[in-house]
């Protein structure tokens, strides 16, 4: 296949990975009771975010706290985790799906509040859930080229709007079963802040080897989960289905160049209980080795590869190989590997 779907890096390490939780816990009762009414009307019996998704509870942020703080907060401390002053960094992606306004970027507020240089180049990316992920290959690429030596990817999500828009719109007398399910993936979407530092591997033997990768794409499926702050919509069964043959197509693409049938740990983009399950049945994963925070911090966007390895880190000894993956609506895929 030609283009650039599979990269390697030669001189990149993972330095560190923060996560900010989010303090106010909305549990799936909490907003079944919110939704009693319509459940009651169109017979859906309650516990289907349990049940279906796996969903449990799901973060947000209190009262005055906002997401580009809570990243803020989250790349302070990577930074501080790295031992990296703010005057070194010469990148910063902010990789949020959450956003107040068009413009300016919301880079740009994160970059005055980490307190980073002038110099340093600082813009959005935006790509779903797989943000984060195409962020650190990105700055990954620039480190390798020498263009510069330290970056910051950083994520912050804030799910209020677009569960409370989605509450409301469901409690209308004019929903159908069909309507309400096609909504349905937005209940499961939680707050939350991570940050990740990189850097030259030679100067950082305590780091953690940035290998490389493969991406995929299946653009023909871009209308099958479509999102904004006044809710998301989803063809849930033909997204599963996409997705899946996404991965497939993916894993075996990168068995041309890499090995990952044996992983220590498969840190996934955290969506559902159907949706892990899938991969891991497609992949033949070891789901033992595949940690979940979906059922306690639901589907966080971009920031849940980075906030479940952060949680998974300290279990994670040198030597053990890593495999950051996920798919993004539009559809787009991506498989990163690191040596920790």
């Amino acid at each position: 296949m030609d283009g650039n779907a599979t990269t390697t890096h030669r001189n990149v390490a993972l330095l560190s990975v923060a996560s900010f939780i989010a303090p106010r816990i909305t549990t799936s009762e909490d907003i079944d009771r919110r939704l009693k009414p319509v459940l009651d009307r169109l017979r859906l019996p309650k516990g289907l975010l349990q049940r279906v998704a796996g969903v449990y509870e799901r973060r947000n942020w209190a009262e005055g706290q906002l997401f580009d703080d809570a990243a803020i907060t989250a790349g302070k401390q990577a930074m501080a985790e790295a031992g990296i002053d703010p005057s070194q960094v010469g990148l910063l992606i902010n990789t949020s799906v959450t956003r107040k306004h068009l413009e300016p970027s919301v880079a740009v507020r994160i970059h005055h509040g980490l307190g980073l240089p002038s110099s340093a180049t600082n813009f959005d990316i935006a790509n779903a859930c797989l943000g984060f992920v195409n962020g650190m290959a990105l700055a990954a690429q620039l480190i390798d080229a020498g263009q510069i030596k330290y970056a910051i990817v950083i994520d912050g999500e804030d799910a209020d709007d677009i569960q409370n828009n989605t509450i409301d719109r469901l409690s209308g007398g004019d929903m159908n079963r069909k309507d309400f399910m096609s909504e349905f993936a937005s209940l499961t979407l939680g707050s939350g802040a991570a940050a990740a530092v990189l850097g030259p591997a030679d100067a950082h033997p305590e780091g953690h080897r940035m290998l490389g990768g493969v991406t995929r794409a299946a653009t023909e499926f871009n209308e099958l989960c479509v999102g904004s702050v006044d809710g998301m919509f989803t063809d849930a069964k033909a997204l599963l289905k996409g997705g899946m043959d996404l991965v497939v197509s993916a894993w075996k693409e990168a068995k041309r160049d890499w090995n990952w049938a044996t992983m220590d740990r498969y840190i996934m983009h955290q969506v559902s209980s159907v949706h892990t399950n899938a991969i891991v049945k497609a992949a033949g994963l070891d789901k033992t080795r595949v940690p979940v925070t979906y059922p306690l911090y639901g589907n966080v966007g971009p920031a849940s590869i980075p906030i479940t390895l952060a949680q998974e880190a300290s279990t994670l000894k040198k030597g053990d190989r890593v495999l950051l993956m996920g798919v993004g609506s539009g559809l787009n895929t991506a498989m990163m590997e690191i040596a920790w």
